[in-house]
C-alpha cells in the first residue's frame, strides 16, 4: 500500500529527525537522492545540461545542493534564482555550495528574458521553486520561467510540482507539469489525488531517514500486492451461500445490457451466487449470458441496485423491479448503488452503503440533497445515470442527513471536477455512505477512514457499461463480507487492472473487461502467494 501523509505529519517527522542529526544532514540526504535520480534520467534521455529553478526556503536549498553534486559529476549546470529579492532570497549555504562547484548563477529579476533563455537550453530542469509550504498557482515571474522550458526537457519537481496545493484538495492549471516528482520520506496527498496526480508525473520517493511509524495516512492507494491480503478466498468448508449471495436489481427494457454486464462481472469475480431481479428482456439476456444466475428474489448477503435501472418506466413489471430496489435499500444489508439507483438515494441508510457516481451524478445528488426541504426524490432519471426521478413516494430505508446546511445553489460537474475530494466528502456527510467518485483517479471516501485513490485503469475504460462492471465487482466483495471502504477501493483496483490487461493499449468493450476480471484476480492472488515473506 502506498501511504501519503499530511503536510503537518511530514513537518513533525522532519522536526524530530533534525533534533537528532547534525545541522544540514537532512537536506544533504535529500540533495544526494535528488542528484542520483537526475543522473539516472540524464543517462536515460542522453541529456547533459541541467538548470535548477530555485525558490526561497529549504526546497530551493535541496535544489542548489543537488545541482552542486551534478556539477561536480561533470554535468554543465546553471541555476536561476526565482525570488525577486535575488541572492538574498535563497538558501545561502546551498548557493555557496553551488557556486563553489562551478554552477552558473542567474538572477531572474535582473534580466527575465535572459533567464528564460537559460532555462530553454536545459535537457533537465529541477523545479525547486516552492515545496510543501507553497501556495496555489505560480507568481508571474515563476510562470515565465516555467513556460520557457523546452518540450523535450525532462522536468523533475522537487518534493512536489510548484503551484500545486500540497494537500491536493484544490486544483490549479497554473502549475509546473512535471515528468517526474522526487519526494522525500513519503508521498504527499497531492501526489495521489486527482487535482495533482497528472502534474506529478512519475513519483519517486527518496528515503531520508524520517520515522513515520504509527502516523496515520491522509491518503492511501492499494497496490497489486495488497490484493492477496484483501480479496476473499474460499476455504475448504465454504459453500455458495457462505461465499456470498449477491442480489442484483439492474437493467430494464430501455437498458437491458447493464444487467448482463453487472451479473457477468459478479460471476467472474467469484461470487457464490447471483440472484437477479429484472424485467423480461434483461431476464432473457441474463439467462443466456450467466446461466448460473438465479432469477427472482431470495436470501442474499448484499445488493447491487441501479445499473441500467429505468425509474421512468411505469408498466407492472418495471414497477415491481423498482419495488425490489426500494426494498433492497430499505433492508439492513450492504448495498452498492449505481447509475439509476442513485435516484433512490434520499438521505442516510443505517446499513453499509457504497455510492458510485461520476462527477455529473455527484453534482446532481448534492444539488438535490442539499436543497431546502430535501427529503423526497424528484427530477428525471435514466438507466445511464442521468438525473433523478422516482415514482412511488418515500423510501423506507433512509433518513434525512444530519448537520448539513441546505443550499439553493446548483452544483455542476465542473464544480466537482475542480475540487473532487471536497464534493465527495459533502456526499459522505449527507448520506453516511462510502462514496466512490469515478474518474481517471478514482476516489473512495468513507467517514473515519483515510481517503483512498486508485489510478489503475487506462483511458480506454471511459466507455459505456464500464460502471456496470465495477458495480458487480464491488457487490461481490460486499457479499463476501468486505467492509465498504475495502470493497470499493479493491474493486476499483481490480477493475482498472483488468481493463488495462484487456486493452493492451487499444480499445476495449465493457463486456471484455467483465470477462477479464477472473484471470486478473487469479494472477494477482498468485502474485501475492509468490511474494517473499
Amino acid at each position: 500500500m502506498i501511504r501519503a501523509l499530511s503536510v503537518d505529519a511530514v513537518r513533525a517527522a522532519e522536526a524530530a529527525a533534525l533534533a537528532g542529526l547534525p545541522e544540514g544532514e537532512l537536506m544533504a540526504r535529500a540533495a544526494r537522492g535528488l542528484a542520483e535520480v537526475a543522473v539516472a534520467r540524464l543517462t536515460d534521455t542522453e541529456g547533459a545540461t541541467v538548470v535548477g529553478l530555485v525558490g526561497a526556503g529549504d526546497n530551493g536549498g535541496d535544489t542548489l545542493y543537488a545541482v552542486a553534486h551534478l556539477a561536480e559529476s561533470g554535468f554543465p549546470c546553471a541555476v536561476v534564482l526565482v525570488p525577486t529579492s535575488g541572492r538574498d532570497g535563497v538558501h545561502a549555504a546551498g548557493l555557496e555550495a553551488a557556486e563553489a562547484a562551478g554552477v552558473m548563477v542567474h538572477v531572474a529579476s535582473d534580466d527575465p528574458d535572459a533567464a528564460a533563455d537559460v532555462v530553454a537550453e536545459a535537457d533537465l530542469v529541477l523545479d525547486g521553486i516552492v515545496g510543501i509550504g507553497g501556495r496555489l498557482g505560480l507568481r508571474p515571474e515563476a510562470a515565465q520561467l516555467v513556460d520557457a522550458v523546452d518540450d523535450d526537457a525532462w522536468v523533475i519537481a522537487v518534493d512536489l510540482a510548484s503551484g500545486l496545493d500540497p494537500a491536493g484538495e484544490s486544483g490549479e492549471d497554473d502549475a509546473v507539469w512535471a515528468d517526474e516528482t522526487v519526494t522525500f520520506g513519503t508521498p504527499k496527498p497531492v501526489h495521489l489525488l486527482p487535482v495533482g496526480e497528472a502534474a506529478t508525473g512519475r513519483l519517486t520517493v527518496v528515503d531520508i531517514g524520517l520515522d513515520f511509524d504509527d502516523v496515520p495516512a491522509a491518503v492511501e492507494r492499494l497496490t497489486w500486492d495488497d490484493v492477496a491480503d484483501l480479496w476473499p478466498v474460499p476455504g475448504r468448508g465454504d459453500d455458495k451461500y457462505s461465499r456470498g449471495v449477491l442480489g442484483v436489481v439492474a437493467g430494464s427494457e430501455a437498458y437491458p445490457g447493464a444487467a448482463v454486464l453487472c451479473t457477468t462481472a459478479a460471476a467472474e469475480s467469484g461470487v457464490g451466487m447471483v440472484r437477479y431481479v429484472g424485467t423480461p428482456t434483461p431476464v432473457a439476456l441474463v439467462h443466456q449470458a450467466v446461466p448460473e444466475a438465479v432469477v427472482g428474489d431470495g436470501r442474499v448477503q448484499a445488493w447491487v441496485v441501479g445499473p441500467g435501472l429505468d425509474t421512468e418506466a411505469d408498466d407492472d413489471r418495471a414497477r415491481a423491479q423498482l419495488d425490489s430496489a426500494r426494498a433492497a435499500l430499505g433492508s439492513d444489508l450492504p448495498v452498492v448503488v449505481d447509475a439509476g439507483g442513485l435516484a433512490l438515494v434520499d438521505g442516510r441508510r443505517d446499513a453499509p452503503t457504497v455510492l458510485t457516481p461520476h462527477a455529473g451524478e455527484l453534482a446532481r445528488l448534492l444539488t438535490r440533497l442539499e436543497r431546502p426541504g430535501a427529503g423526497t426524490t424528484d427530477g428525471q432519471q435514466s438507466g445511464s445515470g442521468d438525473s433523478a426521478s422516482v415514482a412511488g413516494g418515500e423510501l423506507p430505508a433512509v433518513r434525512p442527513a444530519d448537520h448539513v446546511a441546505p443550499s439553493d445553489r446548483e452544483v455542476t460537474a465542473d464544480d466537482v471536477k475542480a475540487d473532487p475530494l471536497a464534493h465527495a466528502r459533502r456526499l459522505v456527510a449527507l448520506t453516511g455512505a462510502t462514496v466512490l467518485l469515478k474518474g481517471a483517479t478514482t476516489l473512495v471516501v468513507t467517514d473515519g477512514e483515510p481517503v483512498r485513490s486508485q489510478a489503475d485503469a487506462p483511458p480506454w475504460l471511459a466507455t459505456a457499461g464500464s460502471g456496470d462492471v465495477l458495480a458487480g465487482v464491488i457487490g461481490t466483495l460486499l457479499a463476501a463480507g468486505c467492509a465498504p471502504h475495502d470493497a470499493a477501493s479493491l474493486g476499483a483496483l481490480v477493475h482498472g487492472v483488468a481493463a488495462d490487461r484487456t486493452s493492451g493499449g487499444g480499445p476495449l468493450r465493457a463486456l471484455a473487461v467483465a470477462h477479464g476480471i477472473r484471470p486478473t484476480v487469479r494472477d494477482l492472488l498468485a502474485r501475492g502467494r509468490s511474494a517473499p515473506g
